[in-house]
């Protein structure tokens, strides 16, 4: 079992008990998520906070996020079928608008529109059907199966059903399934140092940019992309014990990098804290939500075993919530974003994911 380092542990649970009217940490995470991804002005927020929220989430002038995302953020080239829909990677000013490829879309889909769904953009109205057909027609392999393809996988697997066939721009016949065989594969690849570590009974693998840590939040958008695949009854059934041995790297990965920030927040200097915090409510946060996803599009049920590291997983994830609240992360946001961007827009996007984790798991487990 995955399990935290003894001291760590037995910090959170000595915690004195939360008074009655202090907020959860969920509640926490839930008004940073609301506050700050509801700016009108930062699609990439208002993506988190649709995440969070679905189609409820609204911007803070009072216009649904989705509409705002569509209205004011998408670009049209040329015109006729094969007119290119596309969102800037980044705004003028630095803001982000899609640093991932397919990531609105993704947002959308996971929300629940359907393809029929119209939006007003700029030059007229667009369906959600129209951008996966205009991601379809921009697919390359190479792309999709790089750092920052997870949101294209997932956004096709979402789009498409099993078996599904479509030819990109480039004339290429792709294939779903064999896509998603390939980004299995994938997943094995980057984490085969970390299975080698669980097999050999390592407390832990250093984290060094190596691997699946090259990826955006860890790789575990990859992993939540192959394991959305696998709702699927016939894809299950072809993975595995492939992909179930990915679940179970993702439990030490648990007990690896708790030990880690561990030492991290141990022998960091006072300035060097808050970034260690932030990054422990990102994988945390991230690892809830992945297995969150996992267990209720696929009907996987955790062992026992597992079931006692997800509550470890809240259990350190309440105490770096708490941690951030005392040091006053949470209160200086305008102060962040002035002097420390990335840290700021990571307070925004990390909170709704951890937020929304957490809410996966909130009536299986109680609490």
């Amino acid at each position: 079992m995955a399990s935290v380092t003894l001291a760590l542990f037995a910090l959170l649970t000595a915690t004195p008990a939360t008074p009655a009217a202090r907020p959860s940490a969920e509640e926490v995470l839930r008004v940073q998520c609301r506050t700050w991804a509801a700016d009108p002005k930062n699609p990439w927020a208002l993506a988190h906070g649709i995440a969070l929220d679905g189609r409820a989430f609204k911007a803070r002038d009072g216009r649904p996020a989705a509409n705002v995302i569509l209205s004011d953020f998408l670009r049209r080239e040329g015109t006729g079928p094969d007119m290119d829909l596309r969102f800037d990677t980044f705004a003028p000013d630095g803001t982000p608008v899609e640093p991932h490829p397919n990531l609105l879309v993704k947002t959308l889909l996971l929300a629940g529109y359907a393809p029929s769904q119209s939006f007003q953009a700029s030059g007229g109205p667009v369906t959600l059907g129209a951008l996966v057909e205009d991601l379809k027609r921009d697919f390359r392999r190479e792309s999709a199966l790089s750092p920052h393809g997870a949101w294209t996988l997932d956004a096709l697997s979402q789009a498409l059903p099993p078996g599904a066939t479509f030819t990109n721009g480039a004339g290429e016949t792709i294939h779903l399934d064999a896509v998603m065989d390939e980004a299995l594969a994938l997943l094995e690849h980057e984490q085969a140092e970390l299975l080698a570590g669980m097999k050999a009974g390592l407390p832990q693998v250093p984290k060094r940019k190596q691997g699946i840590y090259a990826h955006p939040c860890g790789g575990l958008h990859l992993f939540q992309a192959v394991a959305s695949h696998a709702r699927h009854a016939a894809v299950r059934k072809a993975w595995g014990a492939r992909l179930d041995a990915q679940v179970d790297v993702l439990f030490y990965r648990l007990g690896s990098e708790s030990r880690q920030y561990d030492a991290a927040l141990t022998s960091a200097p006072p300035a060097y804290r808050l970034p260690v915090l932030v990054q422990m409510v990102k994988f945390y946060g991230h690892f809830l939500e992945t297995l969150g996803r996992y267990r209720e599009e696929t009907g996987w049920k955790p062992t026992p075993e597992q079931r006692q590291s997800v509550e470890q997983a809240r259990a350190l994830l309440d105490g770096a919530v708490r941690r951030l609240e005392a040091a006053g992360a949470y209160r200086d946001m305008e102060s962040l974003k002035a002097t420390q961007y990335q840290l700021y827009l990571d307070l925004i996007g990390d909170s709704c994911h951890a937020a929304h984790g957490w809410s996966y798991w909130r009536k299986y487990l109680g609490g």
